[in-house]
C-alpha cells in the first residue's frame, strides 16, 4: 500500500491528528486518543489501534501491556479531514487505564463530575510492571 492516502489527512503543525474509538455495536465513545502518520499507518497495517502518546513521546498499539487491545472494524476521516474515527471492539471489555470499559465515565450532574461507570478490573491486576 502506497503511502498517498495519508496526504489526505490535516495533521496538526505537530503532526498529530485526534483519534475517536467508538465501540461497535454500541457506538459508545471509548476513547480519544492521538495519531501520527506512524501511528495510522501501523493501525490499518495491522488492523489493531496504534497511538502516539505526548507525554511519553513514542508509538503505543493499545493493549500492549493490558492485553486490551483495539480490533478495527472501520476507519474514517472528519469532514475537515483533522479527526480519525475509528469504529474497534474492544478486546476484554476494557478500554481505559482506569480498569472502566470507558475513559468517559464522568457525567457532569450540576455543578459536580459524577463517576458512572464501574471498574471492571483493578489496574494493578491489568498493569503489572
Amino acid at each position: 500500500m502506497k503511502d498517498g492516502w495519508l496526504n489526505k489527512v490535516n495533521w496538526a503543525q505537530d503532526g498529530l491528528v485526534p483519534a475517536v474509538a467508538q465501540e461497535t455495536g454500541s457506538g459508545r465513545v471509548l476513547t480519544v486518543a492521538w495519531m501520527n502518520r506512524e501511528a495510522l499507518k501501523k493501525t490499518v497495517q495491522t488492523g489493531e489501534a496504534h497511538y502516539w502518546s505526548r507525554s511519553r513521546k513514542k508509538l503505543w498499539h493499545k493493549g500492549e501491556e493490558s492485553g486490551h487491545v483495539q480490533k478495527i472494524k472501520s476507519i474514517r476521516l472528519d469532514c475537515d479531514e483533522d479527526v480519525i474515527l475509528i469504529e474497534v471492539e474492544q478486546a476484554g471489555g476494557i478500554a481505559c487505564h482506569t480498569g472502566r470499559h470507558s475513559c468517559f465515565f464522568q457525567r457532569l450532574e450540576g455543578e459536580n463530575w459524577v463517576t458512572t461507570d464501574p471498574v471492571l478490573k483493578d489496574p494493578k491486576d491489568i498493569y503489572k510492571k
